[in-house]
């Protein structure tokens, strides 16, 4: 009788082992990090110091800036949360306050017309009517407050891994923004708004406090409720 051989893994059986426990060690790491939140944490940590950065940028050169974050709905669940960066021409305004901009802008160009006698009337043929400046000077404004993108070194654009969502609140809302576009402005006298950021994964979330006199961010490692207004 013929002694059994003893038969050795061929090339194929090795590589379908070495894959399966490749699968399997991917698996125990991805719910590792679901238990443990660290995909959101790291997401906190990066997301602290982008909002310090365009603090710092707003602060430092005249502008308005914000960030806008694009959060996917409860349908939405394969869509990942991202945010990027926006800065104005200058200092953009509120309406109110722009009301007022552009009477002083009107009376100053009134007194001048009065004194260097350039125009011999508002309303003359060869001058802009009082209209035409209005319009004029609306534009300017508007023009210096739209938003375009913005980035550097420290501002970046960012698409958070899968599995981790972003709720965003300030002072001027009633409730935190879950889902659609979001917005956290800096202004260029050095201030900010009142805010809270939740950054979650799974049943882990962190909240970021944002200081509006000084841009400070602070993490938290618990899910900190909306601040009384």
């Amino acid at each position: 009788m013929r002694a059994p051989s003893n038969r050795g893994l061929t090339l194929i059986e090795i590589t379908v082992a070495l894959t399966i426990v490749v699968v399997l060690f991917a698996a125990v790491v991805m719910g590792v990090g679901a238990l443990t939140g660290a995909k959101a944490k790291e997401a906190s940590t990066e997301l602290a110091g982008t909002i310090r950065a365009l603090y710092d940028t707003a602060a430092l050169s005249g502008r308005t800036c914000r960030l806008v974050f694009n959060l996917p709905g409860p349908k939405e669940e394969e869509t990942a949360v991202t945010w990027r960066a926006e800065c104005a021409k200058a200092g953009a305004t509120a309406s109110q306050k722009r009301d007022e901009e552009l009477k002083d802008a009107q009376k100053s160009l009134k007194d001048k017309v009065a004194d260097d006698g350039r125009f011999r009337r508002l309303d003359s043929d060869d001058a802009p009517t009082l209209q035409q400046l209005q319009e004029q000077e609306k534009s300017r404004v508007e023009d210096a407050a739209k938003f375009s993108d913005f980035s550097s070194e420290d501002v970046v654009e960012k698409t958070l891994p899968s599995g981790v969502r972003i709720e965003v609140w300030t002072a001027k809302q009633h409730q935190p923004a879950k889902s659609g576009v979001a917005y956290l402005y800096f202004f260029p006298q050095g201030y900010t708004e009142r805010a809270q950021v939740w950054v979650r994964q799974g049943d882990n979330a962190w909240t970021l406090t944002i200081s509006p006199l000084t841009g400070k961010t602070k993490i938290h490692n618990e899910d900190l409720k909306v601040p009384h207004t």
